[in-house]
């Protein structure tokens, strides 16, 4: 054992109560290349009874896959079964998919030959779905998983790598709902004081170690976008920036909403930022690059969030690399089956994720910086590595460098290091998009296989990493944060409108008719001409209001939140309550995840069905008038009188459009689709809580079909 282990177990024996309850391991690295560590990770494979595909290509690729890269650990962060019905609506924990997973791990393990213990798994969301206790009879996870087979009982699991030269240090932690409720309404993590605590206790064990750097890096399911603050308030982002991590290493969200998930937190962010509501990009605010060691700068605390693709559609897995304390990564894609070379690229490092505090510490050693490297993972005999660096200044790439590049030989090799010499000064430039770097890697079968071309920066100056819409929506969007405000911003832009003109109207005692909109057009005039229309019909009018209290006051629905047996619960826009009692505070569970049932139902049913009515009334009010001045013969003097020109032919198509009523008849389309949509999302309901809508939900699932019908049948014909 290395003096690196016995210090560690020193430091581990002088607390031993307070962190008794987190997993730890050393791993000493043993053999060549010399302070260059590399891990896996894989994240949602989702095995499950209705797609055995998923099972059988990770067999197929992922023993052999693992045997040839021979990381130091792999970690599998959650999302491990998926639990869900075959429609994708019911979802509660299935024991085939588990026993599925069990067989499969132990398979790929044995071909791999790695140790079982270099092996960690997460819960996610989807191994939680409709499990009441941790423990309990529908806890597959605690029987089937790694951690669960290697008696891992903590929530909190460290391991700890040490190269001679450093400390890496991995903390993983399950942040999942204690409650596992069945989704929608389990999305998020949840992390509790308790496990603050742990996770922090665990990442200050290695401050105290003498004149050896440590990296730390964590690990989990739930990106910190869609992870609940703890009951006091705290955060995993507050307490991974006071323990300077370097990375977050997280799946769930998939690659459906995009490949470039990825985040750079920092401790002096934007003001709206430190509020953790949005972050507009995925880099974040660029630091000031002036600053040099002279500078007397202090340590900058910031850490990148790197989320991973899925194994379920997108068969993904990605090596992450610590190469002499530089971090590195590659994303690897399965889809078209196993890859015979996969390259690494570890230095220089990609620019989009670059840590500022890296070259502000100033302890590089000028050698660190004399080669590129790039580590190099093969099924067969390779015969060729070629480095090359294009210059993007013209707008053109113009090759301005090609060198082979020789292995790094040592009998006792892990993996292998392939380097090249350089002249690094050449390549110093404030651009940290101007140099691009690719590798090509050549195997004794004559196939070629290239890196992406990757932006660099030798003075560590961090490119922007902008997103899509899609990415900004899942990663740069603090949803916890943002709930509440967007819940109530829709009570804002719906109450006051509807009843704040009724009592203007009543006070004033003052009649609005179509009339007065053709003499005085205008928004404003538009907007109180059709509530006075809509206070003609007070029964809708009075449903709309006490619909809007209904949503804030009482439960919305009552179902069956776990798998099997157990008693039901009520859901309210604050959560889940599982127990009522008079004697007892109110406990909601849940929240934020019932946003996936809020606020859909919110913008995409209640607010289209106000805005349809509206238009129903008004439609009814045109036509109503336009059917008086008919029947006066009197359409010419009523233009005139009202100031009404138009062209001929434009005036026919109104005329028109109002005698046929082909706007109402649009409006019935859009009816007919706001109920078919409220329709999917009651069908959703009833399967994943298992209800009857007369009887669970009456009120959520009837009032609006039935208020529609009734504005329909009201405004069908012309008094």
């Amino acid at each position: 054992m290395g003096i690196g282990n016995v210090l560690f177990f020193l430091l581990i024996l002088l607390f031993p109560l307070h962190y008794s309850s987190a997993e730890r391991q050393v791993i000493e690295l043993k053999g060549g290349p010399d302070d260059v560590a590399w891990i896996v990770q894989l994240s949602d494979l989702h095995f499950s009874v209705h797609h055995p595909q998923r099972a059988i290509h990770f067999n197929d690729i992922m023993g052999p896959t693992l045997s040839t890269i021979n990381p130091s650990l792999v970690f599998i962060t959650g999302d491990l079964t998926d639990g869900k019905s075959k429609d994708l609506l019911t979802m509660k924990q299935d024991e085939e998919e588990w026993l599925e997973y069990q067989k499969v791990l132990d398979d790929v393990i044995k071909r791999s030959g790695l140790k079982k213990n270099v092996f960690y798994d997460l819960r996610g969301n989807h191994d939680t779905f409709g499990v009441p206790v941790i423990g309990g009879s529908f806890d597959f996870y605690s029987k089937y998983s790694i951690n669960g087979q290697l008696k891992r009982s903590g929530l909190v699991n460290s391991v700890t790598i040490q190269t001679g030269e450093r400390s890496i240090q991995f903390v993983g932690f399950d942040s999942v709902t204690s409650l596992g409720l069945r989704g929608p309404t389990n999305l998020f993590g949840h992390p509790t004081d308790q496990l603050l605590d742990e996770i922090s206790s665990e990442f200050s064990v290695l401050d105290s170690q003498p004149a050896k750097p440590v990296i730390k890096i964590a690990y989990g399911h739930f990106p910190l976008s869609f992870s609940a603050a703890s009951h006091s308030g705290r955060t995993l982002k507050d307490t991974f920036l006071v323990h300077n991590l370097s990375a977050y290493l997280c799946g769930h969200l998939h690659t459906r909403f995009g490949k470039n998930l990825k985040r750079h937190h920092e401790s002096n962010q934007h003001p709206l930022y430190s509020k953790h509501l949005v972050q507009l990009n995925g880099h974040g605010s660029l630091p000031n690059y002036s600053k040099t060691c002279s500078d007397g700068a202090t340590e900058f605390k910031e850490f990148w969030e790197w989320e991973m693709g899925d194994w379920r559609k997108s068969r993904a897995m990605r090596i992450l690399a610590i190469d002499r304390g530089w971090m590195s990564f590659v994303d690897v894609d399965f889809k078209l089956g196993a890859k015979n070379v996969i390259i690494l690229p570890t230095f220089p490092l990609d620019s989009r994720y670059t840590l500022e505090r890296s070259f502000h510490k100033c302890k590089m050693d000028s050698l660190y910086l004399d080669s590129i490297r790039a580590l190099v993972f093969s099924s067969s005999p390779v015969v060729s590595i070629v480095a090359r660096i294009y210059d993007s200044s013209s707008g053109n790439l113009v090759l301005v460098l090609d060198t082979p590049m020789q292995r790094s030989e040592d009998a006792s090799s892990r993996g292998n290091l392939y380097t090249c010499l350089w002249n690094v000064k050449a390549f110093e430039d404030p651009s940290p998009e101007r140099f691009l770097l690719q590798i090509e890697a050549v195997d004794i079968g004559g196939r070629s296989t290239l890196t992406e071309l990757r932006p660099f920066s030798v003075g560590g100056i961090r490119a922007r990493l902008s997103w899509n819409w899609k990415e900004f929506i899942v990663m740069g969007c603090q949803w916890e944060a943002l709930y509440y405000p967007i819940f109530w911003f829709f009570y804002l832009l719906t109450l006051p409108i509807l009843v704040f003109p009724k009592a203007i109207f009543v006070y004033f005692r003052k009649p609005y008719t179509y009339k007065n909109l053709v003499g005085n057009k205008g928004l404003l005039t538009c907007v109180a001409w059709i509530l006075s229309e809509l206070y003609n019909l007070p029964l809708v009018w009075f449903s709309i209001i006490a619909y809007l209290f209904y949503l804030i006051l009482c439960p919305w629905l009552s179902g069956q939140v776990f798998s099997e047996g157990g008693e039901r619960g009520y859901m309210t826009y604050r959560g889940w309550v599982l127990r009522f009692s008079e004697k007892e505070k109110v406990v909601f569970h849940g929240f934020p995840d019932i946003m996936v049932v809020v606020l859909p139902h919110l913008y995409f049913v209640v607010l289209p069905t106000i805005i349809v009515i509206g238009a129903l009334v008004a439609e009814k009010a045109i036509f109503q008038d336009h059917l008086r001045a008919l029947s006066a013969k009197k359409e010419d003097d009523y233009l005139v009188k009202y100031n009404v020109s138009a062209p001929t032919s434009g005036r026919n198509k109104t005329l028109t459009l109002l005698h046929r009523r082909w706007i109402r008849k649009m409006l019935l389309l859009i009816s007919l689709a706001i109920c078919w949509k409220h329709f999917l999302n009651c069908r959703a309901l009833i399967k994943a809580y298992a209800m009857n809508p007369f009887i669970h939900f009456p009120i959520y699932s009837m009032s609006i079909p039935l208020l529609l019908a009734y504005t329909i049948y009201k405004t069908s014909r012309a008094e």
